[in-house]
């Protein structure tokens, strides 16, 4: 089987990938190479040339400076028809049998080409409108577009597999789609992991039952639902569980020096170099808990991190999370008007009966080694394409 593998971004340089779309552009890497993994053969498509600048800027500048309001050139219908006949033009170079897009819809909302088209993404765009800070307020050209091309892309595809059982559902509700060809096929980790569970037996052996680690992982405080986890780390320590919170990714939402000594700010940590994938490996090789409550998530690839390493995960039950996090086998899920002391009650009580934990941190690896991992994704992928 030969894949036409279509991506806006060069999947083998990372150095290339947009910092917003790093787990997106991850994803489509560990993707390509485990299809390759498995004697798919891949025809890398992408790199696109960038026409009508012209036009793109003139539009963003008018819709920035006199509307106040966000346009993005990713959802124009001009710049999507070019797309679609550059990816044509270097179809025509191979001998592909199906054509992969393994990021959003917008790459193939027109293309025409003899190979089934097949989607496997983590979102619909229409689905993040508003909930999204960077779709929170689109000028209504924009908007109109993404709906329009979404339902464009979704109509030529024989296949549309999602990362979530949400976002299937959402893409069903949203545009009428045929389920009988959309799927669910969760996505993996995007770290390397040939840990055993002996390895796992050793690393949840030497975290010390006190204090309560806790890793925060993620570049937007807000939307990751900083606030929260710095609440829970307090009220934790206030009812006399010893507990230290780590943040990655993001700054401080207020200064260092208002902050409880329990808080530790590494800001971003990039795992792309060896000492970075070091630092953030031993991070969450020591923490007891990811602890992510996020107000809006399509997915979630730090979940799936950090259960390879045995960390179970404290997530909101919103969007993606639930595919991945299921209630006593790898963490818990709560509700986005939860109060702190839900967390709290339920951090406390695997803390003081820390046998149970550890079953739980056995368990949360379970998860990633049967189902939360690459190679499982895309061998159940390979089936479908089958």
């Amino acid at each position: 089987m030969k894949i036409a593998y279509v991506t806006t971004y060069d999947v083998l340089k990372s150095s290339t990938w947009p910092k917003h779309q790093v787990g997106l552009c991850g994803a489509g890497y560990y993707i390509s190479q485990n299809l390759q993994n498995q004697s798919i053969s891949l025809d890398y498509i992408n790199s696109f040339k960038k026409n009508y600048a012209l036009i793109t800027r003139s539009k963003w500048s008018f819709y920035r400076y006199l509307l106040k309001k966000d346009y993005y050139r990713w959802a124009e219908p001009l710049v999507l028809k070019d797309y679609a006949d550059q990816i044509f033009q270097q179809l025509s170079n191979f001998n592909s049998d199906i054509v992969l897009c393994p990021e959003n819809a917008m790459p193939i909302a027109h293309l025409e080409c003899k190979q089934p088209i097949v989607l496997w993404t983590d979102s619909t765009i229409a689905a993040l409108i508003d909930l999204y800070p960077y779709l929170s307020n689109l000028c209504s050209e924009t908007q109109r577009n993404i709906y329009a091309l979404e339902k464009s892309a979704f109509d030529r595809c024989k296949l549309v597999i999602f990362s979530s059982e949400w976002a299937a559902q959402t893409a069903i509700d949203i545009y009428g789609i045929n389920p009988s060809k959309v799927k669910v096929v969760p996505w993996g980790a995007n770290i390397e992991c040939d840990r055993t569970l002996d390895d796992i037996q050793t690393i949840v052996d030497s975290r010390d039952s006190n204090p309560c680690k806790l890793l925060f992982f993620g570049t937007q405080w807000e939307r990751k639902g900083g606030d929260i986890a710095l609440s829970v780390a307090k009220e934790l320590n206030s009812i006399g569980l010893n507990t230290e919170l780590t943040v990655v990714g993001c700054d401080p939402p207020v200064t260092q020096q208002s902050l409880p000594t329990f808080v530790k700010f590494l800001g971003f940590i990039d795992k792309s170099n060896k000492e970075g994938e070091h630092k953030i490996n031993q991070l969450l090789g020591e923490s007891h808990f990811l602890i992510l409550p996020s107000q809006a998530e399509t997915y979630g690839h730090v979940f799936c991190e950090a259960n390879s390493f045995g960390v179970p995960c404290i997530a909101t039950n919103i969007g993606g999370i639930p595919t991945v996090i299921k209630e006593n086998s790898n963490g818990k899920t709560f509700s986005l008007d939860a109060n702190v002391l839900e967390y709290c009650t339920y951090i406390d009580s695997l803390m003081n009966n820390y046998s149970e934990y550890k079953r739980l941190a056995f368990s949360s690896f379970n998860e990633y080694q049967s189902r939360l991992n690459w190679s499982v994704a895309v061998k159940t992928v390979k089936r479908l394409l089958m």
